[in-house]
């Protein structure tokens, strides 16, 4: 069960149209897929990632930087491994890309072992769930017009999604309003309609259009304004009746307290590759867990199954279709929830051949 060697795969995977947000122009993901191999012949695979593939070959060069305090130990020393890197990285910081490569490589190491064991990870954490709610998030764009929100709503919906997400943050509220109104009319008063602003508005920005949008009974607002504005987010969470959901762009449990003693969301939502993976994000939980909090992963669908199967907390997990052509496995929607495979790890393994047309080597 030892670590022999930490491998890195460099792909672009380019998105089926070009999107954008309040924030964002994205056409492809750039992402840097991570193998840990054991002497007994486990393999434990993980992955993370950058927009248009900006940057990847930093974070390339950290993971393969830090793998050596990895190689040579048990693949069952997780908690062992992770605490190793942390140390390491003190001088260099602990958020950015060093924790992006702390995530992918505590993810990998997590595979390996359920892989090693024949077990899936959500029964080694402790299962709680073998279904988890979900959200349609693989669409419904800031830079789509209102007639393709529409019908991009009522195609979710159709495929069996019970909610979807849409983006906001146009220059002129009225436009907002209009697109929030469009979709709500659209899918009716039983499918969860979440919203996200992507940073883009000031606190007072956000409570105006806030208070307009609560006649659409919305199930979150998401980041109504900066990432790093936890004050603002408190204004916002405080003056309004919509729950507000943030936390992607914080890093690891620290992050996570320090929204919490802001106080400023309903929803915490840690990010796999910034959270400092499977280790990390289960601690994050607990926290938001000892402080009657609930969280709700981003992105990373597939990877995020086995953390959803084993926190009683995690109210759903976000669906983006983005990463799903990395993998041979599909993820299966049953009557609006995604199940949790059961199959050894975290149930999902690279598609090599798909990913040969891809690679940046």
């Amino acid at each position: 069960m030892l670590i022999e060697r930490v491998d890195t795969t460099l792909v672009e995977v380019p998105l089926g149209a070009p999107i954008g947000t309040a924030i964002h122009s994205i056409h492809s993901v750039g992402c840097v897929l991570v193998e840990v191999h054991t002497r007994d012949g486990a393999i434990g695979q993980s992955f993370v990632f950058t927009i248009n593939a900006n940057r990847l070959r930093a974070f390339d060069e950290m993971i393969r930087g830090l793998a050596q305090f990895a190689i040579g130990r048990g693949v069952h020393e997780t908690a062992g491994i992770w605490e190793s890197i942390w140390l390491e990285i003190n001088p260099t910081g602990h958020k950015g890309v060093t924790i992006a490569a702390l995530s992918a490589i505590d993810v990998a190491c997590w595979d390996a072992f359920g892989r090693t064991v024949g077990q899936p990870l959500h029964h080694l954490f402790g299962a709680c769930r073998s279904e988890v709610d979900t959200y349609a998030s693989s669409g419904l764009w800031l830079s789509a017009s209102v007639d393709e929100l529409v019908a991009e709503a009522v195609s979710f919906v159709e495929h069996g999604f019970r909610a979807v997400k849409l983006r906001i943050g146009s220059e002129r509220q009225d436009d907002d309003v209009a697109r929030v109104r469009a979709v709500r009319d659209a899918i009716g008063g039983e499918i969860g309609l979440l919203v996200d602003a992507n940073q883009k508005f000031t606190p007072k920005e956000a409570i105006r259009l806030g208070r307009r949008l609560e006649e659409f009974s919305l199930a979150w607002i998401e980041e109504p304004v900066a990432a790093y504005d936890l004050r603002g987010h408190a204004e916002v969470r405080a003056a309004l009746d919509t729950p507000i959901a943030s936390g992607e762009t914080e890093y690891t449990r620290f992050g996570m307290q320090a929204m919490i003693d802001a106080r400023s969301a309903d929803v915490l939502m840690p990010d796999l590759q910034r959270i400092g993976g499977y280790t990390e994000f289960r601690r994050a939980a607990a926290t938001a867990a000892s402080n009657n909090l609930e969280v709700s992963s981003h992105f990373f669908t597939e990877q995020s199954l086995a953390l959803a199967g084993s926190l009683p907390n995690c109210r759903s997990v976000e669906h983006v279709d983005w990463f799903a052509p990395l993998f041979a496995e599909d993820v299966l929607l049953h009557d609006g929830k995604l199940v949790v495979p059961d199959r050894p790890g975290t149930g999902f393994t690279f598609d090599t051949e798909a990913l040969s047309r891809w690679s940046l080597r």
